[in-house]
């Protein structure tokens, strides 16, 4: 069984990880290069005669194919880890009478990704290069604090039953409650259409992503239990 679910994981991770690259350089890529110009002072947002105008126009990819092969390494890691933990949250339940199916894991899938992804977002939203921000310490401690109550809140909501669920909500709740870590000003220098572009841009890559996560763990966990074929 562990070796079926390192296999499923990995499978599961490889085909994810690809689809959310290209996600990634088709979309989300072009508008963090394009909040970089902003960042280098290439392209100025409120120019010296203040107007509020500026150029809206994303450089190509083929200028640093080396950067975007880090791209798609980089998800392949990271699709590969959360696979791993999907997997075996899955094979978990299953055990507990959830049966893990293709459409289970597309579930699953979209429930990693409100518990990793979005619900961080909330507080912490996905910013471009050169936008000011409140140390990193506290940062990554919130948003570690944020992924661990979201999925302790998730699993309560999914898995229990009377009054339980409710501390599942309030576990959802709680670190916007406590709040996020933010500077007490709001300044940048990229336009805030850019900025509010790329958070949508970023947040939908990943939901597609995650989504197909689950789904590959769940089909490839099926083919475990499916007849082999006769000759």
């Amino acid at each position: 069984m562990v070796r079926h679910l390192l296999v499923c994981a990995a499978l599961a991770g490889a085909a994810a990880g690809l689809i959310a690259a290209a996600l990634q350089l088709t979309f989300v890529v072009p508008a963090l290069l394009e909040g970089e110009l902003f960042e280098s002072g290439e392209r100025l947002h409120f120019v010296s005669d203040g107007t509020p105008q500026s150029v809206r126009e994303a450089p190509g990819l083929e200028g640093d194919l080396s950067r975007h092969g880090m791209t798609v390494a980089f998800n392949l890691v990271t699709y590969l880890g959360y696979g791993l933990i999907l997997s075996g949250a899955m094979a978990l339940a299953e055990r507990y009478g959830r049966a893990a199916t293709a459409r289970a894991g597309l579930v699953w899938g979209v429930t990693g990704f409100i518990a990793v992804q979005l619900a961080p977002a909330i507080g912490l939203p996905p910013e471009l290069p050169g936008t000011p921000a409140s140390e990193v310490g506290p940062r990554q401690a919130w948003w570690l604090f944020t992924v661990a109550s979201s999925a302790a809140g998730l699993g309560l909501i999914a898995f229990t039953r009377g009054a339980i669920p409710f501390a599942g909500v309030a576990l959802l709740l709680l670190p916007h409650l406590v709040g996020a870590p933010h500077l007490d000003t709001y300044w940048g220098v990229a336009p805030p259409e850019l900025a509010a572009h790329f958070v949508t841009l970023s947040l939908g890559a990943a939901l597609v992503g995650w989504a197909s996560l689950g789904f590959f763990c769940g089909w490839f966990w099926e083919r475990r239990h499916a007849p082999p074929d006769s000759a």
